[in-house]
């Protein structure tokens, strides 16, 4: 889970209504009505606090005529609690060692003389590895607009775009507002 998705998971549950919503939604769906009543809140209030918790996936939406009832996606609920304590080992895949035989065989295979990317690999481990080998180029604690990254990029791929996105998801680096941030290697899905 990326690191971006899991604060904005705890910030929907910084919240004591919000949390309270949860709280009566275990029980089994109820319509805003319902959940105003029993919490002594107004409809509007409970509008917005089930905008926040929906953001995020912790609601599901069944209409019945002309009146929505609010269920809990546990399921959500169960991953994004657990996520927290994934940070720093690689997320919910297992930690992905690689020799430095394996590492060197596959930057090989995959990129031209001229450091070119021939294609990104499909297989997550080879992927991974090309991502570290890319990545080298930025400097930690730096904050790159997106532009530069994109540049930087290029002269790997055609496809920069995948790369950014590839390097975001397996969190070797950070994006906000379109600026990004190397990660510490701890982090990152690849030791």
């Amino acid at each position: 889970m990326q690191m971006s998705k899991i604060v904005d998971f705890h910030k929907a549950l910084g919240d004591l209504t919000r949390v309270r919503i949860i709280a009566l939604l275990q029980q089994g769906p109820l319509h805003g009505q319902a959940i105003a009543g029993k919490l002594g809140l107004k409809p509007p209030t409970i509008t917005h606090h089930i905008a926040k918790l929906r953001e995020v996936g912790l609601i599901k939406e069944r209409r019945e005529k002309n009146t929505i009832y609010f269920s809990l996606n546990e399921k959500i609920l169960k991953g994004s609690a657990m996520a927290i304590l994934t940070v720093g080992k690689g997320g919910d895949h297992m930690e992905m060692t690689v020799t430095e035989t394996e590492r060197a065989s596959i930057i090989n295979n995959f990129f031209t003389r001229d450091g070119k990317l021939k294609t990104i690999p499909a297989q997550r481990k080879k992927k991974l590895v090309i991502l570290a080998y890319i990545v080298r180029g930025f400097e930690f604690g730096k904050v790159y607009p997106e532009k530069e990254v994109n540049e930087y990029l290029k002269q790997f791929h055609d496809d920069y775009a995948t790369l950014r996105r590839e390097l975001i998801m397996c969190q070797f680096m950070y994006r906000e507002n379109n600026e990004y941030e190397m990660n510490p290697p701890e982090l990152w899905w690849l030791r």
